[in-house]
C-alpha cells in the first residue's frame, strides 16, 4: 500500500519535471535555451502551462460518442497507473506483494489499447480514427518482442515475482550481480526491450499515432483541457513505468551498483541496515536513479532520430525484433539448462 501511495503523487510530480526536463534536454541538443521567462531558468513554465490547460474549455464534438469519448482517457490512465501497484520500491516495500507481479503488469497495461481505440472511434473523426488504428497496430505488434524479452529474464530467474528478481541481483559486488552482467547475452534482450518500450510509449521515433504533419494529433486530436492532460499524464506515466521495469529486470532493481572493494565497503555504505529507514532511502534512490537515466536516454533518442515510416515500424517488429526475441528465448533456455 505504501508503494502505491508513493507512486501516485510521484507520477504527478514526474510529469511536471519530465516536461521541463524534456524541453531543456531538447534545447541543449539543438543549441537553444528552452524555457527561461517564467521562474528561475523557466522552472515554473510547466506549472503555468498546466494551470492554463486546466482552465481550457472541455469541448466535446456534437457528433462524437459522448460515453466513449469521456471514458477513454480514464481507461488509458488507469490501465497505465495500475501497473505501478506491483512494483517493488525497496527490499522491505514490495508494492502489492503479488507473486505473479510481472504477469499482472503485462496484462493490465495492455488494456490501454482499449482506451486508445475508444478515444479514436468515439471522437467520430477520421484523423483520430487513423491515429487510433496506427497506435493499436503498433502497441499490439511491439508487445510481442517486449513480452519475449521479459520472458528471457523470467526463465533465467526462475520466478515471476519482481521482488524475487530484485533479491537475485543482490550482493557485495554491486553491479556485477545485475542480470545484464550475469548473463551477457541479455544485453541484446535489453536492447529489444528498450526499443519495444519506446513503441509502447508512443515515443519518437515511434510516435506515428500522433505524427502531427499527417494526422494533426493522432487519436487525441479532438481532446482539450483536462481530458487531454490525462492522456499526456498517461504517456509520461508509461515512460516512467517501462523505465522502472527495465531497472528491475536488467539493472539490479533497488540494489546498489557500488561494490565492496577490500576494506572499502561501498555496497554496505550505500545500502544501509536491512529493514531500516536508511535502507529504504537507498533503495528508492537507486531504483529511481536508474529509471531517470533511462528516461533521459528516451529523451535523447527522441531529439536525435527522425520518425520512421509505418512500414519501417512494422517491419522492425515482425522481421527483426520478434525473430531475435525468439532466438534469445531459446538461448536463455539452453543457458538455464547447461550453465
Amino acid at each position: 500500500m505504501f508503494a502505491f501511495l508513493f507512486y501516485l503523487p510521484f507520477v504527478l510530480i514526474f510529469a511536471l519535471i519530465g516536461v521541463y526536463a524534456e524541453r531543456k534536454v531538447s534545447a541543449f541538443m539543438q543549441d537553444r535555451l528552452g524555457p527561461m521567462e517564467v521562474g528561475k531558468f523557466g522552472l515554473l513554465q510547466t506549472l503555468a502551462d498546466g494551470l492554463k490547460m486546466m482552465q481550457k474549455e472541455d469541448i466535446i464534438a456534437t457528433a462524437a460518442d459522448r460515453k466513449l469519448f469521456m471514458l477513454a482517457p480514464i481507461i488509458i490512465f488507469v490501465s497505465v497507473f495500475t501497473g505501478f501497484a506491483v512494483l517493488p520500491l525497496t527490499a522491505s516495500i514490495n508494492g502489492s506483494g503479488a507473486e505473479t507481479g510481472i504477469y499482472f503488469l503485462m496484462a493490465v497495461i495492455s488494456l490501454d489499447v482499449i482506451g486508445i481505440l475508444m478515444a479514436g472511434w468515439g471522437s467520430n473523426s477520421k484523423f483520430s480514427l487513423f491515429g487510433a488504428m496506427r497506435s493499436v497496430a503498433q502497441i499490439v505488434s511491439y508487445e510481442i518482442p517486449l513480452g519475449l524479452s521479459i520472458l528471457c529474464v523470467i526463465m533465467l530467474s526462475g520466478t515471476v515475482s519482481l521482488q524475487e528478481m530484485s533479491f537475485l541481483q543482490q550482493g557485495e559486488l554491486g553491479f556485477v550481480h545485475w542480470n545484464i552482467i550475469q548473463y551477457p547475452f541479455l544485453i541484446i534482450v535489453f536492447v529489444i526491450y528498450f526499443i519495444s518500450s519506446l513503441a509502447e510509449s508512443n515515443r519518437t521515433p515511434f510516435d506515428l499515432p500522433e505524427s502531427e504533419s499527417e494526422l494533426i494529433g493522432g487519436f487525441h486530436t479532438e481532446y482539450s483541457g483536462f481530458r487531454w492532460g490525462i492522456i499526456m499524464l498517461a504517456e509520461y506515466g508509461m515512460m516512467l513505468l517501462v523505465s522502472l521495469i527495465a531497472a528491475i529486470l536488467f539493472l539490479g532493481s533497488w540494489n546498489t551498483p557500488l561494490p565492496n572493494i577490500g576494506p572499502v565497503a561501498l555496497a554496505e555504505w550505500t545500502t544501509g541496515p536491512e529493514g531500516s529507514i536508511i535502507a529504504d532511502f537507498w533503495g528508492v534512490f537507486w531504483l529511481m536513479s536508474k529509471a531517470m537515466f533511462l528516461i533521459f536516454v528516451q529523451m535523447w533518442v527522441r531529439w536525435t532520430y527522425p520518425r520512421v515510416r509505418v512500414d519501417q515500424m512494422m517491419s522492425l517488429s515482425w522481421k527483426y525484433l520478434t525473430p531475435i526475441g525468439l532466438l534469445m528465448v531459446f538461448v536463455s533456455g539452453i543457458w538455464k539448462l547447461w550453465m
